[in-house]
């Protein structure tokens, strides 16, 4: 026990020192390793892991739907979604907010990243907004929690990556996905509207003109069937998430070259980004695995399953407890560093708790969603700040609101299983 108190102790140091998550994880599993087993086992066990880990079919999901996004993002199909949502609703009392959110539920079913969703929403949709005179407490808090629906609606990077360390099946999850995200943007537009009619900050925008909006329209249209196109394909068991990723990425490529929106540098641009951001995820679940492998040979997973399994508490409170670390390390953490520090623990508890996995992953992803809100890191916040030049205490001001909506969301997955298992269920019959 006092090894295991040493090598989280060296854990904590490493990221506190800001040493990327994956290498932190990563040199810490392998010292624990080597105290617990000796060098020459712990090098074995390192090998064995990067190559069991890396070698992942499943894993070449995720090159293909962050090149699917950067593809769709270079040639410009992500900012003509923004235009043709806000010219349906735009007109209409806070509807450019509203537009945001359901451009954002777009976004999200192409980019699969937070971060990217709002920086793409804080450079198209928040200068459309201060046009109008939304305030900038308003515009930059829709920005930051619009991006935050790529984190549950698919293909979220983040399901990618809980199904790759959970075992979990990653098409079961992206439809798990799709009724907890419409519920989450439903709630956000409700918001928008309480704060639209009760105060100042959303007045309204443009005049409805059909004429524009269906013209803006047209742009959209392949980019739905390509949305449908590959959800559907994974939904209907046509294809598995690997092979709908490449079913994506052709169509963005074509849809890109048929409307003559990507240019040759943006092309590479979009290559090598997805190649560093996959890159970076691959590193995380490998070192993730490493630390993994340590808990196992110290028992201590064994030991947690014990005491779950003896303990008179009651699963929901375990369970609440579980969520409530999560967004104590949301507070501090971005998405992925807590799915890889916290599953190696959380999903054998809550499977000996006898909890569905599909459902867990949508929990923890949705909780984990939450952090990228909440102060000090609160990520998406940070990136609205960057994009905006808004404060980041303005931002954070403006987000109360909508975490409010958050948690509300949240506690009905919880209450609810259904919302989220309704649709996986149905793909079995």
């Amino acid at each position: 026990m006092l090894t295991f108190t040493a090598i989280l102790v060296l854990l904590a140091v490493l990221m506190a020192i800001r040493i990327p998550i994956a290498f932190a994880m990563g040199i810490a599993g392998f010292l624990g390793l080597s105290v617990q087993l000796g060098l020459r086992p712990a090098f074995a066990v390192l090998e064995r892991t990067f190559f069991d880990t890396s070698a992942s079919f499943i894993l070449v999901a995720i090159p293909l739907f962050i090149l699917m996004a950067e593809l769709l993002t270079a040639g410009d199909v992500t900012r003509r979604a923004i235009v043709a949502c806000q010219s349906w609703i735009g007109h209409v009392k806070g509807g450019l907010a509203m537009a945001t959110v359901a451009a954002s539920v777009l976004l999200a079913a192409l980019v699969g990243s937070s971060t990217a969703s709002t920086a793409a929403m804080a450079a198209s949709a928040f200068p459309e907004m201060r046009r109008h005179n939304y305030s900038d407490r308003l515009s930059a808090a829709v920005v930051s929690v619009g991006g935050t629906l790529a984190v549950v609606v698919p293909p979220s990077i983040v399901l990618v990556v809980y199904g790759v360390l959970t075992e979990t099946s990653i098409g079961k999850l992206f439809i798990a996905g799709i009724l907890p995200g419409l519920l989450t943007a439903a709630g956000l537009a409700v918001v928008i509207k309480i704060i639209a009619h009760t105060t100042d900050q959303a007045p309204k925008g443009d005049p409805f003109v059909l004429k524009t909006a269906i013209s803006q329209s047209r742009h959209v249209i392949p980019m739905v069937l390509l949305m449908v196109a590959v959800i559907g394909a994974i939904y209907g068991g046509i294809a598995s998430p690997s092979e709908a990723a490449a079913l994506g990425v052709m169509g963005s490529l074509i849809i890109v070259l048929f409307q003559r929106t990507l240019r040759f540098a943006a092309f590479n641009k979009s290559v090598s980004g997805a190649i560093r951001a996959t890159v970076m995820i691959v590193t995380i679940v490998a070192c993730s695995a490493i630390f993994s492998n340590y808990l196992a040979f110290t028992r201590i997973t064994h030991s947690l399953l014990e005491f779950v399994a003896t303990t008179d508490m009651p699963r929901e409170a375990i369970m609440a407890i579980i969520i409530l670390a999560l967004l104590v390390m949301g507070m501090f953490m971005d998405q992925l560093a807590i799915l890889s520090l916290a599953m190696p623990l959380a999903f054998p508890t809550a499977m000996a708790l006898d909890y569905d996995p599909v459902w867990f992953g949508i929990v923890v992803t949705k909780t984990v969603e939450i952090g990228l809100l909440t102060p000090p890191l609160g990520l998406n916040a940070y990136v609205a700040a960057a994009q905006t030049r808004v404060p980041l205490g303005t931002i954070f001001r403006g987000i109360l609101p909508f975490l409010g909506m958050e948690i509300v969301i949240l506690i009905l997955l919880l209450s609810f299983p259904q919302i989220t298992l309704f649709l996986p269920e149905l793909m079995l019959r």
